[in-house]
């Protein structure tokens, strides 16, 4: 297809948000494998009758216990999973906090803050995050469980089935009719949530930018060791320059190219809705940039990283191991208002950071599911709750930390 709109919302609307649907398949098949093997095993029934007096401390029923613990994996199959529980008031209640539990797809942001931010204790930071959610979980239902699912305590009778040897037909079966039925329920809502999310990214296409990149880019490609149609990867006279040389010009065209996309991201609807959430983020001592970023993870928690990449000039496509985006991140400046001239990136800052992804908005995906499970209103208070709690949450940890450290 022709350069266009057309073809990047195929490329990275469409099948970008299509994609972002099937790369949880995997891992929702194979969990719903092993939570179907212990179903027909007749073990699942017996840990939710061991964890009941436990949860019934935090006002949840014991089968809560199932989709929490699933939620580490993907919220979407634990929302799913709450089906179990036969109350109403519990199934609802238990929606609104598996999001608390961290999934794998905020790992990545976990790894890269840890990772540019943190020389000690790395393993405990991490380990004080999921700690962090799961606090959050417990406090939830226990402020809820006394306010508006307040309800006579029901004793929990259940039926033990026998131990039985499970067969790989039946577990097979039970396995792919749930990983089909989040095909189904998520991926209309999950594309077009990803289509949007792109065209606040993508749009608008007239921006003016501050140099002319692309007659610097052209001037490049257009020397006599570059092919201009195929760019840096067709070489032509590659003798008649140094090695040295060679490194330094294809440097500068990449350069150029990744200062064009950041400035363009910047001036794109979702680079100025970054900057229209800029005075909530600052008290929390983050930046329009990371304000990009967190909207971006409206989508999919793993989209954060991938947006740091861009609007920080290290890679496309980074991820949590980039040394380049970690290199960028690290000497970041404030370029305006209080913080001016200081670094952005501060472990107090990354831990921060780190529990406003954990807490905020659940992704898309898990709004859906919300939102299929129970009723929409609920879905729509998922969303604000938690993105009003991750504020506080990260609020306190920055005014705290800054307080320590005046007090050192």
């Amino acid at each position: 297809m022709p350069e266009g709109s057309l073809k990047d919302l195929l490329i990275d609307g469409v099948i970008g948000g299509v994609g972002g649907v099937l790369v949880f398949l995997p891992n929702i098949m194979i969990l719903f494998f092993f939570i179907s093997l212990m179903e027909d095993t007749g073990y699942m029934a017996r840990t939710a009758f061991i964890m009941d007096r436990l949860m019934h401390k935090i006002g949840l029923h014991g089968k809560s216990f199932i989709p929490m613990l699933m939620g580490f994996g993907c919220n979407v199959p634990a929302v799913m999973a709450t089906r179990t529980l036969e109350n109403k008031k519990d199934r609802i209640l238990t929606m609104l906090i598996v999001p608390f539990m961290s999934c794998s797809a905020r790992l990545p942001v976990y790894v890269l803050l840890i990772s540019a931010l943190f020389t000690e204790n790395q393993g405990l930071i991490l380990i004080s995050i999921y700690t962090l959610g799961v606090l959050m979980a417990v406090l939830t239902a226990l402020a809820l469980k006394k306010t508006y699912f307040k309800q006579e305590t029901v004793p929990f009778v259940m039926e033990l089935p026998p131990y039985r040897k499970p067969t790989l037909k039946n577990t097979t079966r039970h396995m792919w009719h749930k990983a089909s039925e989040y095909l189904r329920k998520m991926g209309t809502v999950i594309l077009v949530a990803s289509i949007f999310i792109w065209a606040l990214g993508y749009f608008p296409q007239d921006v003016e930018y501050s140099k002319d990149y692309e007659t610097e880019i052209t001037k490049a490609y257009s020397s006599k060791d570059f092919d201009s149609e195929f760019g840096v990867s067709k070489i032509r006279n590659i003798s008649q320059m140094s090695h040295n040389e060679l490194s330094e010009q294809v440097s500068m065209i990449e350069e150029l190219e990744k200062m064009q996309e950041a400035e363009r991201l910047e001036l794109s609807y979702i680079g100025r809705l970054g900057h229209a959430i800029e005075p909530i983020m600052h008290p929390l001592g983050f930046d329009w940039k990371i304000g990009i970023s967190i909207v971006s993870g409206l989508a999919a928690k793993e989209i954060v990283v991938s947006t740091m990449g861009v609007i920080y000039q290290a890679e496309k496509d980074a991820d949590e191991n980039s040394s380049k985006l970690i290199k960028a991140m690290r000497s970041e400046r404030h370029r305006s208002g209080k913080y001016e001239g200081e670094l952005v990136f501060t472990p107090l800052v990354g831990y921060g950071f780190m529990a406003f992804v954990l807490i905020y908005f659940p992704c898309i995906a898990t709004i859906a599911a919300i939102g299929r499970e129970s009723k929409w209103k609920w879905a729509i208070f998922a969303m604000i709750y938690t993105t009003l709690l991750a504020w506080v949450v990260a609020y306190l940890i920055h005014q705290l930390g800054v307080l320590l450290q005046i007090g050192m």
